[in-house]
């Protein structure tokens, strides 16, 4: 099983190397990025893009593009089809957003014709390396849902698994957020919780899965919070899977990891045919690398 964000690329260095088509490629922070992953011979990129520029940006930054296709697109929006149609054609195993806005490079994803949606819901997965945890954690959904109804948070907790067991997991812990562990019906998200551990029980998200819910945060990750409460729980203080009831509070937890807690993280988007890597501006150069790095991952699992 993978234990820190180091070990992903550890495990994925080979001659099996994933394929990532990155659309809008001419952006110097993400090619930094590539770049490292081409070095530490985790992925092999397809460029797509104004070829011109992704030359002129490599070359700035000592980026070899030896033996790297480049696919030249005139547009952002000729760019996200290009590259989402490079993965729905198997020519490459997942996506990355370059310098394009998300809803441009989703428009594709979810395009009927050449696109990569399913019938799941795509959701946002971040993964945390905590000091003061004994063990990576995995967030949903913080950045794509902002209020999920039940049917959503069945298909939040199905990606989540799903990106949980390509980290090489044996059985997934998940605990789902709220502010009680008590069933209030005036508060939902304690409702939909205590669904969504009776779902479980009844087999919904599969075989070795443990789902509890509702779970005051300080009950999902601390055992010893458990033990002073007397809640019994399988989960508590071993959590590997924290599902948040609104897009709010899965950004308020994520950016107290980050800012107050000096995490390593990764993300990526799930619900696709294959994952998406997204990341911002204000990431590290580190998170954008183990997020492409988390990306191939699951990508490596779902072929």
């Amino acid at each position: 099983m993978i234990k820190n964000l180091q070990d992903m690329l550890t495990k994925l260095k080979g001659n099996d190397k994933v394929i990532l088509s990155v659309a809008a490629a001419e952006d110097k922070e993400v090619l930094i990025a590539i770049k490292d992953a081409v070095e530490k011979e985790i992925i092999k990129p397809i460029l797509v893009g104004q070829a011109d520029k992704i030359k002129a940006i490599s070359k700035e930054i000592g980026f070899s593009l030896e033996g790297i296709e480049i696919i030249n697109a005139e547009s952002i929006e000729e760019s996200a089809k290009i590259a989402v149609e490079l993965v729905s054609s198997k020519k490459a195993d997942f996506v990355m957003k370059g310098l394009l806005d998300t809803a441009v490079l989703l428009k594709s994803v979810l395009n009927k014709d050449y696109g990569l949606r399913t019938d799941s819901l795509l959701s946002h997965v971040m993964i945390y390396e905590l000091e003061s945890y004994h063990k990576l954690l995995l967030l949903t959904d913080g950045g794509m849902n902002i209020a999920p109804d039940y049917d959503q948070k069945e298909k939040i907790v199905k990606n989540s698994i799903q990106a949980a067991k390509s980290l090489g997991m044996e059985t997934v812990k998940v605990a789902c957020l709220a502010a009680k562990e008590k069933v209030n019906p005036k508060m939902q998200a304690t409702v939909d919780a205590d669904l969504l551990q009776k779902a479980c029980k009844d087999g919904k998200f599969g075989e070795n899965v443990l789902l509890e819910g509702p779970l005051a945060f300080d009950l999902a990750v601390s055992k010893e919070a458990s033990e002073i409460k007397g809640f019994k729980s399988e989960v508590s203080g071993d959590a590997d899977i924290l599902v948040v009831p609104t897009i709010e509070v899965g950004n308020g937890i994520g950016k107290s990891f980050t800012y107050m807690a000096k995490s390593k993280s990764a993300g990526i988007i799930m619900g696709a045919k294959a994952p998406i890597v997204l990341v911002s501006r204000a990431d590290s150069h580190e998170s954008k690398l183990y997020s492409i790095a988390y990306g191939a991952l699951v990508a490596k699992s779902m072929k």
